[in-house]
């Protein structure tokens, strides 16, 4: 009996001391806290820097730009692992490879992407107080070893991303960077500005029982990821109502809509744009969401810019479908499928129709059952797909997804794109209605603290937000819900209410396929340093690029010619006929490997697990340009006028011939002066088509009517080491020129 006891009083020790470390493992008791790293020193040799100037200088005189600014290429949108979902999925059991903290961003962006310029923008809702100094002491460790002057081979920017996720087209405003100007203490806001949840706080997220789950399956690092839970839930949040200059230093500061963020920013007064990116995201864009509210609160000074590209898709594009119509209480209703485009609620009701005939049900009961699927989906909002337990990815088949458009964002919302936004105006007073007027940015989003990705097509895992399968516990169920019988029914779901939370609301397994390796940021620049890119970011003369760096001009003759030309995102008023000037040049093709100084710098096991052992390594073949687009967008002048009459896509396009120096033509608009009414312009440059990761994100097998009834879902499931690669036309896009209309004195 006494050893029985002794037995019995050993397992109760232990069972008390595993309760005791999964408790303190819970809580964040046994982690380390995750600083920003060591940024390394080594410049980037001045020879390397001064060959870029020379070549694009040298393809600039060839095509004819006669007193070339610089063009430097950047990336605006970067997050490291001090963004909580960066966090998440740097996690084993997500496939991640460990922290990525902010000196990680700097060296990649000058040994790997070779980049000129770049911004940090952690999401601010976990930025606790020491991760921002420490964000702010890592941007100063960049520049200072870039060399912080007129000629540096790296500008760094500070900055944040305020992102807002309403659960309804009404509460829903999405993302935007802030980039700043200054780095120094007193040109700096003392705290990032967040947006503040609908439905979550800090206090909620990942609760000490599922903190400790994830620590106990992922070792170390999950330890580590415990305590930055603890850390990010401890700051308070700062008081409503009180000036920015007077908060307590270490509070959590956040707004729920965007034109607070403008007033707070204003406040501060510090130099400072934001930039709205994501606007066509279903992932995070409830169905029925239109950005035509946004023009209420917007600030045109600060909010110049619009992300027209990323990693997380194309947004740039308009179709006349809707993922849900709005009645005349503001619910959303399922529209029918159209051509191209069938909706995901619709979808929805189809799956639980087969499914519920297949049981044995009656044709009448199953249409019964389908109608109350459209409508329980949409009530879901973001979580709709979750109201149809034990239906795979792969039975959604095209559904939701804008099928004609160029590498489009996942659940594309039209009613977010570019075109939209320059198309609506704000009549709530027609003597002075709003509109936008934003200059196109491509950034990368990614997520690994690697701006500019795009320079080559490699490491879906890494240079994607994309997962692939690795050997281990996989993903969890948040990407993969538990397996179970497909449902005759729907099951509704609350977003408010309910038990699941935050990126498990995400249709993320599907919405894996559309992660891209991101866009670039091109400026019109008179010189390298800071206030130089500043300034043509400024004046909106700026373009995107879906990740080669394509040399791009657009402009608007004057009467003179050259000599009074107007570059891309002029605004100019006109009553005779608008003439415009393109030229563009392909991007240089890459060699593999790696420059001799990124190696030099990082050292052979570095620049393996940062860079991929590959770099931007141009060679001196350049790409092909094949076709020039033009787009003709006209802005309403009433608040009925149909907006598929208003944008002409492409309105004129240009073949080009095979000529390596590039491609040029001229063309003017008559029309302009006879429709007596504004007109906005932009320019797509298109490449040769090459292989790039997610290209094609469903690769469906058509029927002879030409329906998507199979697809080949790239994915969480799909082997880490496949790239997923499918032939796309890179590109470029010019930001526009405004020409508004008067009539002549």
């Amino acid at each position: 009996m006494r050893i029985l006891a002794r037995l019995a009083l050993g397992l109760l020790l232990l069972l008390f001391l595993l309760g005791l470390f999964v408790f303190a493992a819970g809580r964040g008791w046994l982690g380390r806290h995750e600083g920003p790293g060591e940024v390394v020193t080594t410049p980037v040799p001045a020879e390397a820097i001064a060959r870029r100037t020379a070549t694009q200088l040298r393809a600039a005189r060839a095509r004819g730009v006669a007193e070339p600014k610089q063009i430097l290429f950047g990336d605006l949108h970067v997050h490291t692992t001090f963004s909580m979902d960066a966090l998440l999925t740097s996690l084993p059991m997500l496939g991640g490879t460990g922290a990525h903290p902010p000196a990680d961003a700097c060296d990649f962006a000058r040994y790997c992407s070779g980049l000129d310029f770049w911004s940090i923008n952690d999401h601010a809702e976990a930025l606790t107080p020491r991760h921002w100094r420490e964000t702010v002491e890592s941007i100063r460790q960049c520049n200072a070893a870039a060399g912080d002057g007129d000629d540096p081979d790296l500008v760094s920017y500070l900055g944040w991303e305020w992102s807002q996720i309403g659960f309804t087209p009404d509460t829903h405003y999405g993302h935007r960077n802030v980039v700043l100007l200054g780095t120094r203490d007193d040109e700096i806001p003392k705290r990032p500005i967040a947006a503040r949840a609908p439905f979550t706080s800090r206090a909620q997220f990942f609760p000490p029982r599922a903190s400790a789950v994830v620590a106990l399956v992922n070792g170390a690092r999950g330890r580590d990821f415990a305590r930055r839970i603890r850390e990010t839930r401890e700051p308070a949040d700062c008081p409503d109502g009180v000036p920015v200059r007077e908060l307590p230093p270490d509070c959590i500061e956040s707004v729920v809509t965007p034109d607070a963020l403008f007033a707070k920013l204003r406040d501060w007064g510090f130099p400072s744009i934001v930039i709205p990116h994501g606007t066509t995201w279903g992932l995070y864009t409830p169905p029925g969401s239109s950005y035509a509210k946004q023009l209420r609160g917007h600030d045109p000074e600060l909010q110049n810019l619009v992300e027209i590209y990323s990693g997380h898709g194309n947004s740039e594009e308009y179709r006349n479908w809707r993922a849900a119509d709005l009645d005349a209480d503001g619910r959303p209703t399922c529209p029918e499928p159209g051509p191209g485009y069938t909706p995901s609620c619709w979808k929805a009701g189809e799956l639980v129709r087969a499914r519920c005939l297949e049981v044995g049900e009656p044709e009448a009961e199953c249409a019964r059952r389908a109608a109350d699927a459209r409508r329980i989906y949409l009530e879901a909002g973001l979580a709709g797909w979750r109201t149809l337990p034990g239906h795979a990815a792969a039975d959604w088949l095209d559904a939701g997804q804008c099928t004609d458009c160029f590498q489009p964002a996942f659940n594309y919302r039209p009613a977010g794109s570019v075109q939209y936004m320059l198309a609506i105006r704000s009549f709530e007073d027609p003597a002075n209605p709003k509109r936008f007027k934003p200059g196109f940015i491509g950034s990368s989003d990614n997520h690994t603290a690697r701006p500019g990705t795009g320079y080559k097509e490699l490491g879906r895992g890494e240079m994607t937000e994309g997962m692939g399968r690795k050997p281990g516990p996989g993903v969890p169920g948040f990407l993969r819900p538990e397996a179970a019988t497909p449902a005759a029914a729907a099951v509704p779901l609350d977003p408010a209410t309910s038990s699941v939370r935050g990126l498990a609301l995400f249709e993320a397994e599907r919405g894996t396929g559309y992660f891209l390796t991101g866009g670039l940021v091109a400026v019109h620049a008179e010189g390298r340093s800071r206030e130089a890119i500043w300034s043509a970011i400024q004046r909106q003369e700026v373009y995107a690029t879906s990740g080669p760096r394509i040399l791009l001009w657009f402009e608007m003759l004057g009467d003179d010619g050259a000599a009074s030309a107007l570059p891309m995102g002029a605004t100019t008023v006109r009553a005779d006929t608008p003439r415009f000037r393109v030229r563009a040049v392909g991007s240089l093709e890459q060699k593999s490997g790696c420059p001799d100084y990124s190696l030099t710098a990082l050292g052979a096991e570095r620049l393996d697990a940062l860079c991929l052992g590959e770099c931007y390594h141009p060679s001196d073949r350049r790409r092909l340009i094949t076709r020039i687009e033009v787009v003709r967008i006209r802005p309403q002048n009433r608040p009925d006028e149909p907006l598929s009459e208003l944008i002409e896509d492409p309105w004129r396009v240009h073949a080009c011939p095979p000529d390596p120096g590039g491609c040029a033509f001229e063309f003017e608009d008559p029309e302009h002066a006879l429709a007596q009414r504004d007109s906005v312009y932009y320019v797509r440059a298109i490449e040769a088509p090459s292989r790039a990761i997610h290209a094609d994100p469903l690769r469906c097998r058509y029927d002879a009517s030409g329906a998507c009834v199979e697809v080949s879902l790239c994915n969480s499931t799909t082997p880490f080491e496949d790239d997923c690669l499918d032939d796309t036309e890179p590109r470029a896009w010019s930001s526009p020129i405004f020409v508004d209309y008067a009539p002549l004195r």
